[in-house]
């Protein structure tokens, strides 16, 4: 096979004067766990619904082992889906409902049972096959759900924010078993959530969406140490915004005065600007924070300490800007003189922050 597994080329969905998808491209690998992450509204799951077959994009193409899908009516594209809701029959047992789509495939009866049987052990749900949905979990039917996704052994698995109905518990657990039944099976995953963290647990690259466009695609490692966007940064993980004034650029790299004077240098810069205001990006456990004034970056004054188990959350305001959030590791030296109403100063490594 030449060129990408699967491929999204120019996608754009217009409903009216509403543009839900606008230019979405990407390639996806065979294998891949690529996740569609973003708020609500932003075009993630219309891009998914096209995919499947569910709607029919404006412009663009969807092509799979370089083969267009448009063409072909959803319910024989061979992909599998998994919901929100787990949409089983609930008139039909465990078996049964695994067993519907090689049903309607005409499959012989000794195979149906073999594959059944077959994926039903891979989510751990062997010996289940008489039971009836209303008398099992929310977690045991989401993965009779995915096992039903799963029998007909689609190249590629769609699932639309499958975990959110469940509470926080369930959802590690469904997780742990989403990504050893795609490292099993090797399918090809293409998933939708607005969770972050779940993101960056299952995925092996993320596209971060927003106002119908993606603002960009990469591990969770390199989403989180080098955002392309401020929308990025402050989407992936924790993040601070500082209002900072350029004084020089060398390269792609700027020289700042920050809140109250202080001049910090080497920090990456995105967007261009030679000259004028940015917005500063620090993570809070990138930041150091040291009791007394004029030992850091930046002065501020602590308005608030609260203990989180195996870190500790402080609250710091430096004159003249927005209160920044510090996450410093149970022990830190300084815990002991951080209270609130206390002068403390902030340092940063340059490398970590980026400026928008």
């Amino acid at each position: 096979m030449t060129g990408p597994f699967l491929s999204i080329r120019g996608i754009r969905k217009v409903y009216g004067a509403v543009t839900a998808v606008g230019n979405v491209s990407m390639d996806i690998g065979e294998g891949e766990f690529m996740t569609f992450l973003g708020p609500s509204g932003s075009g993630k799951s219309t891009t998914l619904y096209i995919l499947a077959g569910f709607q029919d994009p404006t412009e663009g193409d969807i092509l799979l082992k370089g083969r267009s899908l448009l063409s072909t009516p959803s319910h024989k594209r061979n992909i599998g889906m998994v919901f929100q809701r787990y949409t089983l029959f609930p008139h039909l047992s465990v078996g049964e409902n695994v067993a519907f789509p090689l049903r309607i495939r005409r499959r012989p009866n000794a195979e149906i049972a073999d594959k059944v049987k077959a994926a039903l052990e891979l989510v751990r749900l062997d010996g289940y096959e008489d039971r009836m949905p209303a008398n099992m979990s929310g977690g045991q039917q989401q993965r009779v759900a995915l096992a039903r996704a799963l029998v007909y052994e689609p190249p590629v698995l769609l699932m639309d924010e499958p975990l959110s109905a469940l509470d926080k518990k369930l959802r590690d657990e469904i997780q742990f078993e989403i990504r050893r039944i795609h490292q099993e099976t090797g399918v090809t995953i293409l998933y939708v959530t607005h969770d972050q963290e779940e993101a960056l647990r299952l995925s092996d690259r993320i596209a971060v969406f927003s106002q119908g466009r993606i603002e960009q695609i990469g591990t969770g490692r390199e989403l989180y140490a080098d955002p392309a966007t401020r929308f990025v940064a402050g989407f992936i993980g924790d993040s601070n915004f500082l209002d900072a004034e350029i004084l020089a650029v060398e390269g792609r790299l700027a020289q700042l005065r920050l809140p109250g004077g202080g001049v910090i240098g080497g920090i990456p810069l995105h967007g261009g600007a030679t000259s004028g205001k940015v917005s500063l990006m620090l993570r809070p456990e990138r930041i150091d924070l040291a009791v007394g004034e004029g030992r850091g970056t930046l002065d501020g004054v602590v308005r608030d300490v609260t203990f989180l188990g195996n870190n500790i959350h402080v609250l710091v305001e430096p004159p003249g800007a927005s209160v920044i959030s510090v996450r410093l590791p149970f022990g830190h030296a300084a815990l002991s003189g951080i209270v609130a109403g206390a002068p403390v100063s902030l340092a940063f490594n340059p490398e970590s922050t980026h400026a928008f």
